[in-house]
C-alpha cells in the first residue's frame, strides 16, 4: 500500500532524473513527428508551435499516467505514486493541474535568467540549477516534505511497494 511519510528527497530526485532520460526519447520522437508533419526545414521555422506541441505531448504523457494508476514509468521503477491528499487516485483534471503547476520547478529560474540577460548555455544552466535546488530546499522546509506544486493542487507523492499489496 502507500506509506504515510513522503519518500526521501534523494529518491524523488533520482526518479526525476530517470524521468528526464525517458522523456528524452518521448520528446525526440514527438519532435520528429512534428517536423515531418509540418515539413519543417529549419529548426527555427515554427519554433513556438513546436514548443507548444511538445508542451502538450508532455501534458498528455503525465496526465495519462498520473490519472491511470498514479505512476509514470520512472515512478514505477522507484516505487513512487502520486495520489490526492486523501490517498485516492488522481482525476484527469487534477493530474493536468499538477502537470501545469510542476513547471514551478523551472519557470522562476528561466525567467530570472531571461531578465538577467543571460544568453550563454553555462549561465542559463547555472541559473536553472540554482532554481531547482531552491525548489528542493523549499520542500525540505515543509513538515511533510512535499513540493510546492503538490501542495497547491492537493496531491502528494508517496512510496508504493507493489509487493506489499
Amino acid at each position: 500500500m502507500t506509506d504515510i511519510a513522503a519518500p526521501s528527497l534523494a529518491r524523488r530526485l533520482a526518479a526525476f532524473a530517470y524521468e528526464g532520460v525517458l522523456l528524452f526519447g518521448v520528446l525526440f520522437i514527438a519532435d520528429y513527428l512534428f517536423s515531418a508533419l509540418t515539413q519543417q526545414r529549419n529548426a527555427m521555422q515554427g519554433r513556438a508551435a513546436g514548443q507548444a506541441f511538445l508542451f502538450i505531448v508532455l501534458g498528455v504523457y503525465f496526465g495519462w499516467f498520473w490519472s491511470h494508476g498514479g505512476q509514470t514509468v520512472a515512478m514505477k521503477a522507484w516505487h513512487l505514486r502520486v495520489v490526492d491528499t486523501l490517498g485516492r487516485p488522481l482525476s484527469q483534471g487534477r493530474a493536468l493541474a499538477r502537470y501545469v503547476l510542476s513547471w514551478l520547478w523551472f519557470i522562476p529560474a528561466l525567467a530570472s535568467a531571461h531578465f538577467a540577460g543571460l544568453r550563454t548555455t553555462g549561465g542559463i544552466f547555472g541559473c536553472l540549477t540554482a532554481g531547482v535546488l531552491a525548489y528542493v530546499l523549499i520542500a525540505r522546509l515543509h513538515p511533510s516534505r512535499q513540493f510546492l506544486h503538490d501542495l497547491l493542487c492537493g496531491t502528494r507523492l508517496v512510496s508504493f511497494d507493489p509487493m506489499k499489496k
